[in-house]
């Protein structure tokens, strides 16, 4: 007589990687450019459509704007939403020719008489923007937005006379930090990383890895933020952890971490994705737009950097 008895229950499916929640999430709320971004990046894309539809943000002055970065509104062409077209170019090896020989002369027209950029032009006046980036008539250079955008020409070896004064600015400026903030932290690596002059850049770096420690501008242990304070005029919450710093292993800033802090923060990393799929934004949110527009950079940086630390992503 046969044995009878309950039918084995089936296999439990794995769970859907990081990568495939990350694309059905960007699918579903991301812009134009970002979907095609992400396609190029984790799925094998080409970069013709990512540079098709970064050129929709793009000004006659050969500048960008059309809300590329989402806390600046309207159309004018701001030197924050170069930098991050720029930033683009550089992730498709894209960043040279004519169109960055159009953007150095947007760039020069802007600039502070330092040679510096602004963090935000008066044009921007008039046009809905983050609250906590103010407009002034008469804006100071700065390093926020110079750093970046001089870092990335140089990685992709790109002269031009601009480069020369807005170099010169970013060395004074980084060499003489005595007290900083995150963002302009960033800032500078993103400079030094990519100056020619290795040697000073090195030295540089290792000077800035000890304010980022003395200052506490680094959250070293996530499961106790407490010790880390917030930066004066951030987001309550808003903290900065070693990979924020150090977005790839070859960078600069990796030095200023030990292979446990790094780790941790990886580790937090990978854990901040979101049942959605994505990631978070953990600035201020003013408008619900620019929170739903935010998150799809957020998402596609967060892969970056695990993929770059050999974090498995799927």
């Amino acid at each position: 007589m046969a044995e009878t008895g309950a039918s084995p229950l089936p296999p439990t499916p794995p769970a859907p990687s990081p990568l495939f929640r990350a694309e059905h999430f960007v699918w579903l709320t991301a812009r134009v450019l970002e979907q095609r971004l992400f396609a190029y990046l984790f799925l094998n894309g080409s970069p013709d459509p990512v540079e098709t539809a970064l050129d929709a943000y793009r000004n006659d002055d050969g500048g960008y704007g059309h809300a590329l970065q989402p806390d600046l509104r309207g159309p004018v062409s701001q030197p924050l939403h170069t930098g991050h077209a720029l930033r683009v170019l550089d992730l498709i090896g894209r960043c040279g020719g004519q169109r960055v020989e159009r953007v150095c002369r947007y760039l020069t027209a802007v600039s502070t008489p330092d040679g510096a950029l602004p963090a935000i032009h008066p044009s921007q006046r008039g046009y809905p923007a983050a609250p906590f980036i103010p407009v002034v008539d008469d804006p100071p250079g700065e390093l926020l937005a110079t750093g970046p955008a001089v870092g990335l020409l140089h990685r992709n070896e790109v002269w031009h006379a601009w480069l020369f004064r807005a170099t010169d600015f970013c060395w004074q400026r980084i060499e003489s930090l005595e007290k900083s903030h995150p963002y302009e932290i960033e800032a500078a690596v993103t400079f030094l990383d990519s100056a020619p002059d290795r040697p000073r850049a090195e030295a540089a770096a290792d000077r800035l890895g000890r304010l980022v420690r003395d200052q506490r501008l680094a959250a070293l242990d996530p499961e106790h933020l407490e010790a880390c304070p917030v930066a004066p005029g951030y987001a309550p919450g808003k903290h900065h952890f070693p990979h924020d710093y150090a977005r790839t292993p070859d960078s600069l800033a990796r030095a200023w971490f030990t292979d446990d802090e790094m780790a941790r923060s990886l580790d937090h990393l990978a854990d901040e994705q979101q049942e959605d799929g994505g990631w978070p934004i953990r600035w201020r949110q003013w408008a619900p737009g620019t929170a739903l527009e935010a998150r799809p950079l957020v998402t596609i940086d967060a892969l970056r950097t695990l993929r770059a630390y050999r974090r498995a992503i799927g």
